[in-house]
């Protein structure tokens, strides 16, 4: 995942998040679709100031956060010292050699507070005493075992007495891969879709849904289609000529799934 996120970007994942379409988002505030949808578009630079103030309204959030000026979605200063952390980690976190959205990610997650409390125990030695104990009890009962019955090595018993001997840097380790792993797995997953992350979506799974946005879309069927598939491939449509869109639209004409779609939205609209 990236560290910084585009206005463009913001604006984009605020609208997804709340389940909207360009269309339905349109509705709402007023603004054309095909307007909004240029904003989300990276390389569309020119959002009027009252565009953005509306949106930041619409969605809760302030202008500073739309920016990526701050994560914190409202508008609201706290003080560093209710934080509590020291003149260190501040730096770190202001110094930008780590990811900050990615570690807020992770301490938000429900597992991270299990993850640092077995961290906790861990570095302050809590279950030391206990695992000693319970690896003294171990090895008091096979050195009995052992000096009555004198078994072979490979004896089951001595064996099964030999695993419950726990070697706390191991014991500890693998219990904290084992917080952590979820945690990871449901970052990974909410950011399948991000440009910056590979993903296993096929050619041809992209082209379905862009066919299926077309279905949802308000605009011309071809206009989408054509912004659509010049995004996917970052290429700028404005700097096209006309007989180059002209070509891409001959293209996309022949296409199978295309004919599908006109002759669907043909046959809708001799029903109404």
């Amino acid at each position: 995942m990236k560290a910084e996120i585009t206005l463009q970007e913001r604006l984009k994942d605020l609208r997804v998040e709340k389940g909207l379409s360009l269309t339905q988002l349109a509705e709402k505030t007023e603004f054309s679709s095909s307007a909004l949808g240029e904003y989300e578009n990276d390389e569309y630079k020119g959002i009027p100031h009252f565009v953005l103030v509306k949106l930041a309204d619409f969605y809760g959030v302030s202008l500073d956060y739309l920016f990526d000026r701050t994560v914190v979605r409202e508008n609201t200063n706290t003080d560093i010292t209710e934080v509590k952390l020291d003149d260190k980690a501040i730096n770190l976190l202001k110094s930008g050699e780590i990811n900050n959205r990615l570690l807020s990610e992770m301490m938000c997650h429900p597992g991270f507070k299990k993850f640092l409390a077995d961290v906790e125990i861990y570095v302050d030695g809590i279950a030391a005493q206990s695992i000693q104990t319970i690896n003294a009890y171990a090895n008091n009962i096979r050195k009995q075992i052992t000096e009555r019955f004198n078994p072979k090595d490979d004896d089951p018993g001595l064996l099964t007495l030999d695993a419950c001997i726990i070697e706390e840097d191991r014991y500890f380790l693998s219990k904290l891969q084992t917080d952590i792993e979820p945690v990871v797995k449901d970052i990974r997953k909410a950011h399948v879709g991000d440009k910056e992350t590979a993903t296993d979506t096929t050619v041809a799974d992209r082209a379905n849904e862009i066919f299926e946005d077309i279905k949802k879309g308000g605009d011309s069927f071809m206009n989408i289609l054509t912004g659509t598939f010049c995004k996917e491939i970052g290429l700028n449509i404005k700097s096209l000529s006309q007989e180059e869109l002209d070509t891409l639209h001959s293209l996309f004409a022949r296409s199978k799934n295309y004919k599908q779609v006109m002759n669907s939205t043909k046959n809708k609209k001799r029903r109404k």
